[in-house]
């Protein structure tokens, strides 16, 4: 069977993907997976072994520039890659219109939401398939039932596997180390600095090096303050496939709601998300490891209760550094 993902942004949606690759395999040990996803968060599925080829798009980029001839030149390489050989089925699990006209791109019968199963109903008119998966649930289960629905196989109700296979190589910091994430795409998400100072210093009590991320140049300056307050380090700029290295091996991490955040978690590490723009329900920090989300919309989270969940999770560690 080849089957074609198409689950192209962002980060953290691309992650909440992942464990539908797992299942797949499960049930049908020879299939080939290819994922459709925008270029910046190629390296995402690329850390999954079940994933045989990734196609790498750049519609947020294309978008802007309709009008110019390289523009559709290179939509139509990705059309003729997408129909080089046909597909059994190609599964949109993004759900929205955009994701479900490039779906239609491809060689095979597309499938996805029903239409009250969607955010935006109309991407069901582009689809041969359709099933019906209650918007209620978490953004991982979703995708996982959808899957199922339109291969044939029972509800999956083992925990989400995530099928991540870590990176090596790159930097590396010089000691057991925790990670901070105080960086986010829109100023709504964010946290008091003075609130990561504190963090970073419980996590130095408890003999790890916090390391502050950063993937901006805007955002390093803010890394690198709160690194000071805190005895901390910073690294240099990493790509995704890199920042994917430090994180896997994280003896703790403590973030805002990004794409990050929800990676670490699905490498199995011990994580507390922070949330001050939305709810975590439906898209909750989810993980085999120890995890927790905290805040919701317009309620940022008090400096206590976070460190509060931090100091859940790392009790249950006992009392050496860096042990997990």
């Amino acid at each position: 069977m080849r089957l074609l993902i198409v689950k192209t942004s962002s980060m953290g949606d691309v992650v909440h993907a992942l464990p539908v690759v797992t299942d797949v395999l499960r049930q049908f040990p020879q299939a080939q997976i290819d994922w459709l996803v925008e270029a910046p968060f190629a390296a995402i599925p690329q850390l999954n072994p079940g994933v045989q080829r990734v196609l790498p798009m750049a519609w947020r980029k294309w978008r802007g520039q309709l009008l110019k001839r390289t523009t559709w030149r290179a939509m139509a390489a990705l059309k003729a890659e997408l129909q080089r050989e046909p597909y059994d089925l190609v599964l949109d699990l993004q759900g929205l219109l955009k994701s479900a006209l490039w779906a239609r791109q491809a060689a095979g019968p597309v499938a996805g939401y029903d239409r009250a199963s969607l955010r935006e109903p109309a991407a069901a008119w582009a689809y041969q398939r359709t099933a019906a998966v209650p918007r209620e649930l978490h953004a991982v289960q979703r995708c996982r039932l959808l899957a199922a629905a339109h291969l044939g196989y029972a509800p999956p109700h083992t925990s989400p596997d995530f099928g991540l296979r870590a990176p090596t190589g790159g930097w590396q910091p010089r000691m057991p180390y925790a990670v901070i994430i105080p960086n986010a795409s829109r100023r709504e998400k964010l946290w008091p600095e003075r609130s990561w100072v504190a963090v970073g210093q419980r996590l130095r009590e408890r003999g790890w090096l916090p390391v502050v991320l950063w993937g901006r140049e805007a955002e390093q300056t803010l890394a690198e303050r709160i690194a000071a307050g805190c005895d901390g380090d910073v690294p240099p700029f990493l790509k995704v496939g890199e920042m994917a290295s430090v994180l896997s091996g994280a003896q703790q991490v403590v973030g805002l709601d990004t794409g990050f955040t929800h990676l670490a978690a699905a490498f199995g590490r011990p994580t507390v998300g922070i949330y001050c723009d939305h709810a975590p329900g439906l898209a909750g920090i989810t993980g085999a490891g120890p995890v927790a989300s905290i805040g919701g919309k317009g309620q940022v989270p008090a400096k206590k209760d976070v460190l509060a969940l931090l100091e859940a999770q790392i009790q249950p560690l006992g009392g050496v550094p860096g042990a997990v």
